[in-house]
C-alpha cells in the first residue's frame, strides 16, 4: 500500500505490506531522492540477499 503524508508540515511517503501494517515506512521528498540515485544498488542487494 502506498499514501501521501503529512509530517510537521512536510509531505511523506508512505508505504504498508497491508493495511494493518503497524510499522509503516515513511520518508520525506529528500530521503527519496536518494532512494532513487541508489535504486540499482538497492536492487542488486534485495537480489544477493533474498
Amino acid at each position: 500500500m502506498f499514501e501521501v503524508s503529512e509530517f510537521k508540515g512536510n509531505k511523506v511517503i508512505v508505504l504498508k505490506r497491508d493495511e494493518n501494517d503497524k510499522y509503516p515506512f515513511s520518508f520525506g521528498v529528500s530521503k527519496a531522492k536518494l532512494v532513487l540515485e541508489h535504486i540499482e544498488h538497492i536492487k542488486k542487494f534485495v537480489e544477493e540477499n533474498s
